[in-house]
């Protein structure tokens, strides 16, 4: 059973920073390209950031870049997703997915509240 585990997300003041994290477990992760979705309150999820199954190529939604960064541990089967910079509008409940062709799994998400 392929089971992906997000933490790291929390309360944090306009300009602060949070890195969430991805744990897999269950699954080659290596295999699959990883992303990070987020679905802000009463709005639809909406694509934040992709990697690679290697992490050679990464891809942010204009929304986000220059502020958040992907990256992967392969070896640590885990993910991350480093937000810098945090503006209110990025308050949302924070998904990481992985994809290999047609399958795909989902975490249960994380909180991540931007507030003074």
């Amino acid at each position: 059973q392929v089971q992906l585990v997000e933490s790291g997300g929390g309360l944090v003041q306009p300009g602060g920073s949070l890195r969430l994290s991805c744990a897999a477990s269950g699954a080659t992760f290596s295999s699959y390209s990883m992303r990070w979705y987020r679905q802000p309150p009463g709005k639809e999820r909406e694509l934040v950031a992709g990697i690679t199954s290697s992490g050679g190529s990464t891809n942010y939604a204009d929304s986000v870049k220059g502020r958040f960064t992907i990256s992967r541990d392969n070896v640590k089967n885990t993910g991350y997703l480093q937000m810098n910079s945090l503006e209110p509008e990025d308050t949302a409940v924070y998904y990481c997915n992985i994809r290999r062709w047609a399958v795909e799994w989902w975490g249960q998400g994380t909180q991540v509240t931007v507030s003074s």
